[in-house]
């Protein structure tokens, strides 16, 4: 159930009410007693993030996760660019040279 908030024009009153929302808005005060109660428009109530890190991806799906990972380029290092190049020696060069 919302909270509603007040205000009474006859004493200035300001205050909130627990209400259901098909509830009628009060009409009397309960400072003063007289009916110039009217119920003010607010904001409403907002999602409040306490601390730091929320980000639009932190809930992201795993799956969208883990093709994220799939898609990221992987970073080579000097090294393992000529571990690549290199290739094992084929066995018809074995045979000729054994010959």
């Amino acid at each position: 159930m919302p909270t509603y908030d007040y205000n009474c024009d006859a004493c200035g009153a300001e205050f909130e009410m627990f209400q259901s929302i098909t509830a009628n808005p009060i009409r009397k005060c309960p400072e003063c007693g007289k009916l110039r109660v009217r119920r003010l428009i607010g904001a409403g109530a907002g999602i409040i993030f306490k601390g730091s890190g929320f980000y639009q991806t932190d809930y992201r799906s795993e799956s969208y996760r883990k093709d994220a990972e799939k898609e990221k380029p992987t970073k080579k290092t000097a090294k393992d660019s000529s571990k690549d190049k290199s290739t094992p020696p084929k066995s018809s060069d074995n045979i000729k040279s054994a010959e």
